[in-house]
């Protein structure tokens, strides 16, 4: 796993600090100077910010947009942040929407290792040589990324494939890396109430688990394993074969895919390929992807989709994949049978059952505003609807009204949103969402088909049989508690123990203000009265008196503006 327990003690030991460093001068040079002012950052590292050069932001840079500034942030800062910066861009949970369309525009363009490094990763992953396992590998890689890079290679005469190694040290790099995102975080939820909003902390948490499954290469096969049994029986779609005994955690060997990238239109003409028919295969691939199967590519750009002979599509790099469970599908099928019938009252319920809050939305004021987005995009014609723009705008709507989309949910959507812009590409004239139709009706209807109502008429019946057989016993136990006085019942009221505790407290300090004054009065009594003994002709009890009652007063003013309120 990767190892991001030891956050707290970054800034005291000075771990990686020329890393920090190296950071804390990035952000500074894209003019974000206010937000390492607000963290205090003086306080949680003991070299301050003394060893960190002072960098002025460029003149051009200060003209760019904040969105802009922070994708150059994570861009210069290398593969770790631009694969955060990737991930955070489909995630509409996480960020405003704004920043979310910035981010999905970064690209890493890492350089190649050397092949001494590929042949110890291959030799320490399996115990023998390269040579023992592959028949020849090239040195050279046909492509490179932030995490590993893949190399032709043959097993045998017949069997060319593509081999992704895993880039060496990046584990510890990213740990490296992971460590003062995470100290960063925790920093700036602490001191800046705009960032803790967003909850920065846990952000690098979600982070770090998507990391941890990219760098494990064996849930890469298993996705396409999976993806490959699926459409074992679909002559339209090639996913390529994973070679199990070849692959590792560290390395993992599938098939070569010999085809033409999807947006290559020339080369696809040159070819002699049908390009409509193309861009249907793709759109249907994508709609049985969703709508049937409920397990999806989730990063379908077009370097990760090629055209086979014979115009088969082969999509590569499974790296990202989404899952959307039977009752999401059904409940995303009903809001879009709920939007073209106008029923906007069920669209804005069902909105609500899709999405996730806290607070519980003003359904009247979501239903106007579902109407406003309905009429907005759906009274064109099919053709003219661009779908990414009214997806944009109902992540929008959803922000306003502060429901968070489902991440899984929102990849689905970027999925569509990729295809279509493909689609336009090869076919000007495809209507994506006509194409989608016959895929929606056949999910709606399909769960009143009989085998379906079958299973779960089955499902409630065994779970109603489950229920009461234990429900006598229960009974029973319940009575036989009640009547020895051994039931209890324990009930928690969110936010009753502050409410006691601030009323304990207000009547404690009540109470020693009753107690000062009746010091005072009583002291200026025995003085008044002159009881001895007497020191000065004044009585030294009553001086002792208001000596206590000073005494408490102050104690008691101290202690209400530690609490911060007067």
């Amino acid at each position: 796993m990767l190892s991001i327990k030891n956050i707290g003690r970054v800034g005291k030991r000075y771990r990686h600090l020329w890393r920090y460093q190296q950071i804390i001068g990035i952000i500074l040079k894209y003019g974000f100077g206010n937000i390492i002012d607000a963290m205090n950052i003086d306080r949680y590292i003991e070299s301050g910010l003394g060893l960190i050069p002072f960098v002025k932001s460029h003149e051009k840079v200060e003209k760019l947009s904040k969105n802009q500034r922070i994708r150059m942030v994570f861009e210069e800062l290398g593969p770790t942040f631009i694969k955060m910066g990737q991930v955070l861009s489909s995630r509409p949970d996480l960020i405003p929407v704004d920043l979310l369309n910035e981010l999905a525009k970064l690209q890493d363009h890492v350089p190649a290792f050397g092949f001494e490094h590929v042949k110890t990763i291959i030799a320490s992953e399996f115990g023998i040589s390269h040579d023992k396992i592959f028949k020849s590998i090239d040195k050279i890689p046909f492509a490179s990324a932030s995490i590993g890079q893949v190399h032709r290679a043959q097993i045998n005469s017949n069997d060319q494939i593509a081999v992704k190694i895993q880039r060496p040290g990046i584990r510890k790099t990213i740990e490296t890396d992971l460590e003062i995102m995470l100290h960063i975080a925790s920093i700036m939820e602490n001191n800046i109430e705009e960032a803790a909003f967003f909850n920065p902390v846990k952000i690098v948490e979600e982070f770090a688990k998507t990391l941890e499954k990219e760098l494990d290469y064996s849930i890469e096969a298993s996705n396409m394993e999976r993806m490959a049994e699926l459409f074992k029986n679909d002559k339209t779609i090639n996913i390529p074969k994973v070679y199990g005994a070849e692959s590792s955690q560290r390395v993992l060997s599938m098939e070569y895919i010999h085809g033409i990238k999807v947006d290559d239109v020339e080369k696809i003409e040159a070819a002699g390929l049908d390009k409509k028919l193309i861009t249907r295969r793709g759109a249907d691939f994508i709609m049985k992807q969703v709508f049937e199967h409920g397990f999806f590519h989730a990063d379908p750009h077009p370097g990760n989709i090629f055209v086979m002979e014979k115009n088969c599509i082969s999509p590569v790099d499974f790296g990202i994949i989404g899952f959307v469970d039977q009752t999401t599908r059904e409940v995303f099928v009903d809001l879009i049978d709920s939007i073209a019938t106008n029923n906007f009252k069920l669209t804005a319920r069902l909105l609500c059952e899709l999405a996730e809050y806290e607070n519980q939305p003003d359904l009247t004021r979501l239903e106007k505003d579902v109407s406003l987005f309905a009429s907005t995009h759906l009274l064109k014609s099919l053709k003219n609807i661009k779908t990414a723009k009214m997806m944009n705008q109902l992540l929008e709507l959803c922000a306003t009204h502060q429901l968070r989309i489902p991440p899984d949910f929102f990849l689905m959507m970027k999925a569509f949103i990729s295809i279509e812009g493909i689609a336009r590409k090869l076919d000007p004239d495809f209507d994506m969402i006509s194409h989608a139709i016959p895929y929606v009706a056949a999910a709606k209807y399909r769960k009143f088909k009989p085998s379906r109502m079958l299973r779960e008429f089955t499902d409630i019946a065994r779970e109603s049989y489950k229920l009461l057989k234990v429900l006598p016993t229960d009974a029973v136990e319940i009575i036989r508690l009640t009547k020895s006085g051994k039931l209890s019942f324990n009930i928690k009221i969110e936010g009753f123990d502050k409410m006691l505790n601030t009323q304990d407290q207000t009547s404690n300090r009540i109470a020693f203000s009753i107690i000062i004054a009746a010091l005072i009065l009583g002291s200026a009594m025995l003085i008044n009265s002159k009881v001895p003994p007497m020191l000065f002709g004044v009585s030294i009890i009553g001086i002792a008196g208001f000596v206590a009652a000073a005494v408490m007063g102050i104690w008691l003013l101290v202690a209400i503006i530690k609490r911060g309120r007067l």
